[in-house]
């Protein structure tokens, strides 16, 4: 068999061609077995050979050759003359020995720890912005339609009371809005063209600093200029204000001019500013042994869902009609009903206290000062789970009609801003028609948590709707049954804390989706839906008990 050409599972010796590798001389950058080394070494004794074990090939810095002395490397650099220098430069007197050295060594390490720390916050910090910059455009460009069509609907209502008489110049008007439209498309596109533009520039600088990373050329290494500082400088935001239509009475007279006129849309540009990530300095540790503070009996039968007004009251909801508020002793501070009468399937609250169900058939109510009004309402999709988000959006989770779909939408007051459904590969991020229930939640680092009981994990995406991680159970389970996420929650260090009711306990992870420990010290029985204030207290539904359990769990 010729080695040379044969398909290799592992690494062969350079010289002899037979024998697996185990060396390797990160000098001269071959591999080499153990019986070879020594023939490689008497080859050439002037040679500075480095022989290191092959796990540890191509860690040695290649310095560059010296110009006046070809058989030396140089290890020193002139940071006055900006030259390179071997022990020889030095030892002739030709060069200044006032001058400051800096040995190649420190600075190539140096410039490498920069690579890496510019490498990392480009990919985690900076390009994510410009992702949510991107999508942030792509939502108003998908909003056009529905923007212009109650633009032109407003204008319609005063065109119907003008009569026949006015159609001509109401047809002009028309086409002003048309023209308008265009050009508002025009210049959203022009601007999501640029950040793409800038995105694919990053990607090439991702690209460079991960071959600049992996390679032990010490010149261009220290030649290395950062374009982090380029990048940090974000795109201004173009803000493009809708057109007006002004109408004016009535009167058959200077009818074009008593129409009234649309007011074009106007481009301004608002300046972005980048803003690194600063780490979380209160840090609050788990207790070895969690406490339950208190314990509220609802009276609700299969209590599902608990959400805090504050860090004195809570509301609740389970499988009736009534929507109940506690105080944190368990005294009923008040009741509503549902709309329809039935049960709601989740509830959320927004920052100024209003209350916010879905009624699990096609509509999310929202509830302030003792009103309802429908918020939304769907065609094809059922509402089930809610999240009222950091920045006052609501998440809503549902499923299609024939049961086969999951998704998850942002809405703004009951404006649809995002959807959430495929990965990158255009596979489903949830599951189907296994199960319906699907809490949600948003972390601190503005992820956007989903408990999937019926794929038996949490799926984590960031605020652009990249998958991050799923979590499917602890490395190994000390538990009975499967693992089955249900109720959701995260706290102020972006824990995620998900309930496993089958199991009778509560998941707590870190950020990045590790299992840190269980919270099955506290009798849960069936813990559905949880919540915590701002305090960190955690709220967990025992669903047949009908009661809510009141947690201190961190330090």
């Amino acid at each position: 068999m010729d080695p040379d050409n044969s398909v290799q599972d592992v690494a062969r010796c350079d010289l002899c061609k037979v024998a697996i590798v185990q060396s390797y001389c990160d000098f001269c950058h071959v591999n080499l077995c153990k019986p070879c080394i020594g023939e490689h070494i008497s080859d050439d004794y002037s040679t500075k050979h480095i022989i290191v074990p092959f796990q540890l090939r191509r860690t040695t810095p290649i310095y560059p050759k010296c110009e006046k002395h070809p058989n030396k490397t140089c290890e020193l650099q002139c940071n006055d003359c900006n030259i390179f220098l071997c022990t020889d430069c030095l030892a002739s007197e030709q060069h200044n020995k006032e001058h400051k050295l800096s040995k190649l060594e420190e600075v190539f390490r140096q410039t490498k720890d920069q690579i890496h720390r510019d490498k990392e916050e480009l990919k985690e910090e900076l390009f994510p912005v410009y992702e949510e910059i991107a999508t942030e455009i792509k939502n108003q460009i998908a909003n056009l339609d529905v923007d212009y069509q109650k633009f032109t609907t407003e204008m319609s209502k005063h065109r119907e009371e003008l009569h026949r008489e006015i159609d001509n110049a109401m047809d002009q008007r028309e086409k002003e809005i048309d023209e308008n439209k265009l050009k508002h498309l025009s210049i959203l596109t022009k601007h999501l063209e640029e950040i793409k533009q800038l995105q694919s520039l990053m990607l090439e600088s991702l690209n460079n600093l991960d071959e600049m990373e992996d390679s032990n050329e010490v010149t261009p290494t220290i030649h290395y200029s950062s374009k982090n500082q380029e990048f940090s400088k974000l795109p201004p935001k173009v803000i493009v204000s809708m057109p007006k239509f002004i109408p004016k009475p009535i009167e058959k007279e200077e009818l074009c001019r008593l129409i009234g006129k649309i007011v074009p849309l106007s481009t301004t540009l608002e300046e972005r500013v980048f803003t690194a990530k600063k780490p979380n300095t209160s840090f609050r540790e788990l207790l070895d042994e969690p406490e339950v503070l208190n314990t509220i009996k609802t009276g609700h039968e299969e209590l599902r869902s608990v959400a805090c007004l504050n860090e004195e009251e809570i509301w609740t909801s389970g499988g009736t009609a009534d929507i109940k508020c506690f105080n944190t002793q368990g005294v009923l501070q008040k009741t509503i009903k549902t709309k329809s009468g039935g049960w709601p399937v989740d509830i959320a609250v927004y920052s100024d206290g209003a209350l916010v169900y879905s009624d699990g058939i096609s509509t999310v109510y929202k509830v302030k000062n003792d009103q309802t009004e429908k918020i939304i309402r769907l065609q094809g999709w059922t509402p089930v789970n809610l999240c009222v988000t950091s920045s006052g959006d609501l998440l809503v989770t549902m499923y299609s009609d024939d049961k086969t779909q999951s998704k998850v939408v942002r809405y703004s007051g009951s404006t649809v801003k995002q959807t959430i459904q495929f990965d990158h590969d255009g596979q489903p991020l949830y599951s189907g028609n296994y199960c319906l229930i699907k809490y949600i939640t948003e972390n601190r680092n503005l992820d956007i948590c989903m408990a999937d009981r019926g794929a038996g994990a949490v799926v984590v995406v960031n605020q652009a709707g990249k998958l991050r991680f799923r979590y499917t159970g602890p490395p190994s389970s000390t538990k009975n049954k499967p693992f089955k996420a249900l109720g959701i929650t995260t706290d102020s260090q972006s824990r995620i804390l998900t309930s496993d009711g089958d199991n009778h306990c509560i998941h707590i992870l870190d950020v990045d989706g590790h299992f840190l420990r269980y919270i099955d010290n506290c009798d849960l029985e069936g813990p559905t839906g949880l919540c915590v204030d701002n305090d960190d207290s955690l709220f967990v539904c025992e669903y047949r008990r009908g009661n809510v359990k009141k947690v201190r769990y961190l330090k």
